[in-house]
């Protein structure tokens, strides 16, 4: 059983669980426990029906269906928060998180409706499971919820179906199962957030960094949704196509992304942005250090592609050479996290829209752009990569950004938080920057031992984790912010948990491991 790595990634998701609800129990963790129960027989029906052939959209290839991990990351999520939020005395943020739990349980249930409605002979015992794991869901949401809690909640599932049809039929083979639950669902609910407090604008006040990200991410994404639609009746790679595309950017961009962000923030956000980014000589110093680092990481493509165009076979970057960029984007991180987290915040979100805005470039071929995209980027694909849509390198922006989008400001007074949780800020920096660059290196060089039934080497996860450990004693010198107090020992458990996972998953590590890590930390 221990060779078969689905069973083993499962019982590490089991562990994480298990070790969230052995320092946070309330009225939901029951339900949280017997969705993992149900999520792992309904796993078994989904990889049946993705080898089979008979799931409805088409998903990624050589991969599982993930539905276990990726079901537990957003009730999980909602869990710490909430703990979190009761440690800091913050009720409305307490209210929020367990809408955030119940809503990621609700997805996850949705999604196992999916599988067991299309598996063929319906399978009675799988069906009694997610039954009563559904049962119980619905049943402490009428306890645990107000009624504008719940109708929130079913607002989230209905965007979430919408939009699960639009992306999974516009993209097919870019996702599993579980990643289009992370993905879409995130999405989800960001929009179903934005548009309550666009609707509700005398009560919108806070940081204007924190409307930043929804705006922006929407309406990047209803630009892609938008001319996917249009280029379907037109042809794309023409010169009169090019001049329409940057000429809807800016008209969106202008007419509604910008007014839209200036009704939330209540000032024009290009004279707030410009204010913000001069704020104090420290922002310029990291804004003309990025530069460099966006720079060195260009000159690394395109001596790889020089490479390529001189050699005289098929010449194809090697896992070191990715992993180079991963080394760069540590660079960039961890200063930005040191001294000045909200530029990070922003610049992080800026990075974001643009690398969604080359994609669309380099997918729809617009000139003059669109064709040197394509050749430059295909050097550094990887079997994940196997759709229409190059992810890998905005998975690797969402892996670093994600713990920092994700930090709960408003639960902590003084800016930073005691204990392991003084590291969630770095929790991508540590499981994607340090953990799994170290693995790929030295598991693909020096490594000999494999876990069984996968590529991955014992040397690798063991560097691994002692490379997260060096990582965090850097940042307990020279970050006064982080201070773990007694709680080293989780701090070790955690790195170890999800440098197991890092071993045995098939989904999409750089979204998966530091979201994990993040939860572990946060409580």
């Amino acid at each position: 059983m221990l060779r078969n790595p689905v069973i083993v990634e499962s019982l590490v998701v089991f562990a994480i669980v298990f070790c969230v609800h052995l320092v946070v129990w309330n009225q939901l963790s029951w339900c949280c426990i017997a969705l993992a129960i149900q999520a792992f027989y309904v796993q078994q029906k989904w990889d049946r029906l993705l080898q089979s052939g008979g799931a409805v959209f088409q998903f990624r290839p050589s991969a599982n269906s993930g539905i276990l991990s990726a079901c537990m990351v957003i009730p999980l999520l909602g869990l710490a928060l909430k703990e979190r939020c009761v440690a800091s005395g913050n009720v409305y943020f307490e209210r929020f998180s367990m809408v955030v739990t119940v809503t990621g349980m609700m997805l996850s249930l949705f999604l196992s409706l999916i599988a067991l409605g299309i598996t063929r002979p319906v399978p009675t015992n799988t069906c009694i499971i997610a039954g009563i794991a559904g049962s119980g869901v619905i049943y402490t949401t009428k306890k645990t919820l107000t009624v504008s809690e719940v109708i929130e909640v079913l607002e989230v599932l209905l965007i979430f179906v919408y939009l699960s049809l639009i992306m999974l039929y516009l993209l097919p083979r870019c996702f599993t199962p579980g990643e289009a639950l992370i993905m879409v669902g995130g999405i989800s609910f960001i929009i179903n957030q934005l548009i309550k407090r666009s609707l509700n604008l005398a009560e919108v006040k806070g940081d204007p960094v924190n409307y930043f990200l929804p705006v922006v991410l929407v309406g990047t994404l209803l630009l892609g949704v938008i001319f996917a639609l249009l280029f379907c009746f037109m042809e794309s790679e023409t010169w009169v196509s090019a001049v329409f595309f940057y000429t809807m950017s800016a008209v969106l961009g202008l007419g509604i992304i910008v007014p839209w962000l200036s009704l939330l923030i209540r000032r024009h956000p290009i004279m707030w942005l410009l204010d913000f980014l001069t704020h104090s000589q420290t922002r310029l110093y990291l804004l003309a250090y990025w530069v460099l680092l966006a720079a060195l990481a260009s000159v690394v493509v395109l001596h790889q592609n020089y490479k390529r165009a001189s050699g005289s076979k098929k010449h194809q970057a090697s896992t070191v050479v990715r992993k180079y960029f991963h080394l760069i984007v540590v660079a960039t991180y961890v200063p930005g996290l040191m001294y000045d987290r909200q530029l990070l915040h922003v610049a992080s979100v800026t990075c974001l829209a643009a690398f969604l805005l080359l994609e669309y470039v380099r997918y729809f071929r617009i000139r003059p752009l669109g064709q040197v995209l394509r050749q430059l980027l295909t050097l550094f694909l990887d079997e994940r990569d196997s759709g229409p849509l190059i992810l890998t390198h905005i998975y690797l922006l969402l892996g670093m950004s994600l713990p920092i989008w994700l930090f709960p400001g408003p639960c902590a007074p003084k800016g930073s938080l005691p204990g392991a949780a003084g590291l969630v800020p770095y929790a991508g920096v540590l499981a994607v920057g340090v953990g799994d660059t170290v693995a790929s290196i030295f598991g693909s060089t020096m490594g000999e031992i494999r876990w069984p039934g996968t590529k991955k080497t014992m040397e690798g996860t063991a560097t691994s984790v002692f490379a997260q450990i060096i990582a965090v004693a850097i940042f307990l010198i020279f970050d006064e912010a982080v201070n773990l107090n007694a709680s080293y020992a989780w701090v070790l458990g955690s790195i170890t948990l999800v440098s197991m996972l890092e071993a045995y998953t098939a989904q999409i590590d750089n979204l998966l491991l530091p979201l994990y890590l993040f939860i572990l930390l946060l409580i």
